[in-house]
């Protein structure tokens, strides 16, 4: 359950010297990258984050060159490589790779953290502040004191952290209770509304997601396939046939799984795919703070729908219709009861909120900074997210904008689909037509 992505950065690389120092410069900045995880004494309680005093950015940052000539091809296999080895759990949950030898004089950057340690709204703070928003940015101001970790607690103080969690959240759950006193009205419309959500994902759960060749046995090697487009082509689609960004994304995605089951012999009449889909809960004011703070719905992938403007308005309209579900609410309640549920019962609820008898895959689209950011006085061009495979599924699909690009990442299980190429093609297809079909529908409009 590692997430990251592939970026692409124009001119010759650093040294390594170089690079390490600037990240050095600012790990004080991201401090939950020094830190890892510490397991309570017989397991009794969640784990917690604590100083990893031999923490070594050598052991973190990687560096790798392709081999000659360097191509698209070549980086794509390197990235599915990278993102088919596991974290180590004993160690801060995240390493980057400075890649050489790219053609047309550049270089690449993989990162990989563990979902544990962020999100992707949280990656996107993180982004800015491990690159530049100019080639030549202000010196970077810092205390001068070399970091200094902690020592490794022991067994009490991990069973007093463990206590002092407890403690907390009890003042929480009392401040809730008072103001359910003082507020019965709102409190029982609020449990209502929960209920009624946490039924909802209930209900969801006895009409699984039909079973495609998607929905099999995965191994732990990676296939990868990046698929760069504009946002301004998916502005366009929404603009001129309605729905939101998201929705034209879902609609591109449904149309090239219906092209990869045609493929695969698959009848698609009837067959209504499921995404799952993350939605960031949070609020303007935690950017910055790292962490996982998602909900997730189902969103609707109509792969009967052969005609790709039907397609679009069908998810644009499902895609309200959950909106207005209880369903997003019924999920934030699941995750809020991550919050103090002891380790078995976090795990049911994990499992009611992330069966994945309910989704035929992942797919997340992450917005990014409109603007180019830079590392070493250097652009970086193109970037691609990396999402993760759960248990069953062999592909996944992330996408992120960033300074006008909307492009696509797409992992997949190497024995399952090794015909992932087709699908990522098909993408590029689907969006070609949908703008297509918005340029027409421009010039015919009445004026």
């Amino acid at each position: 359950m590692h997430v990251g992505g592939l970026t692409i950065v124009e001119g010759p690389p650093p040294s390594m010297e170089d690079f390490l120092e600037q990240i050095r410069r600012r790990l004080h900045l991201v401090p939950r990258y020094r830190h890892k995880l510490a397991h309570t004494a017989l397991d009794s309680g969640r784990p917690v984050w604590v100083d990893d005093p031999s923490f070594n950015l050598e052991y973190h940052i990687r560096h790798a060159a392709l081999p000659t000539p360097g191509g698209w091809e070549q980086l794509q296999g390197l990235t599915a490589w990278i993102f088919s080895q596991q974290l180590d759990r004993s160690k801060p949950l995240w390493e980057m790779w400075l890649i050489e030898g790219l053609q047309d004089d550049r270089f690449a950057l993989i990162s990989k953290s563990h979902h544990a340690l962020i999100d992707g709204i949280a990656g996107i703070d993180l982004a800015t502040v491990l690159f530049d928003l100019s080639p030549d940015p202000p010196p970077l101001r810092h205390s001068g004191r070399a970091w200094q970790p902690h020592s490794e607690p022991g067994v009490a103080e991990l069973l007093a952290a463990g206590l002092r969690g407890a403690v907390r959240t009890g003042f929480a759950l009392a401040e809730g209770a008072l103001d359910a006193l003082s507020h019965p009205d709102h409190a029982f419309a609020r449990a209502r509304e929960a209920a009624e959500g946490i039924g909802e994902i209930v209900w969801a759960g006895l009409n699984p997601a039909p079973v495609t060749p998607l929905n099999v046995d995965i191994g732990p090697h990676r296939r990868f396939v990046g698929v760069g487009s504009s946002l301004d082509d998916f502005k366009l689609v929404k603009n001129a046939f309605g729905g939101t960004v998201n929705d034209v994304v879902l609609a591109v995605v449904a149309g090239a799984l219906r092209s990869f089951l045609i493929s695969r012999g698959v009848r698609t009449e009837g067959m209504e795919m499921r995404a799952l889909v993350p939605v960031s809960v949070r609020a303007e004011n935690e950017h910055g703070a790292g962490g996982n703070r998602i909900v997730v719905m189902r969103g609707p992938l109509p792969v009967y729908i052969a005609d790709p403007v039907q397609r679009l308005r069908f998810v644009s309209k499902a895609m309200d219709g959950l909106k207005e579900s209880k369903q997003a609410l019924g999920a934030e309640v699941i995750a809020g009861v991550q919050n103090f549920a002891p380790p078995t019962i976090l795990a049911q609820a994990s499992r009611l909120n992330f069966s994945t008898r309910l989704f035929n895959l992942l797919v997340t689209n992450v917005p990014g900074p409109q603007f180019p950011l830079y590392v070493l006085g250097r652009e970086m061009l193109e970037a691609y997210p990396v999402a993760f495979l759960p248990q069953h599924h062999a592909l996944a699909i992330a996408i992120m904008s960033y300074n006008g690009q909307m492009n696509f990442g797409l992992l997949g299980d190497f024995d399952a689909l090794p015909d992932i190429d087709a699908i990522g093609d098909s993408i590029a297809k689907e969006l070609a037509t949908l703008v297509s079909l918005a340029r027409e529908a421009a010039v015919t409009a009445p004026a």
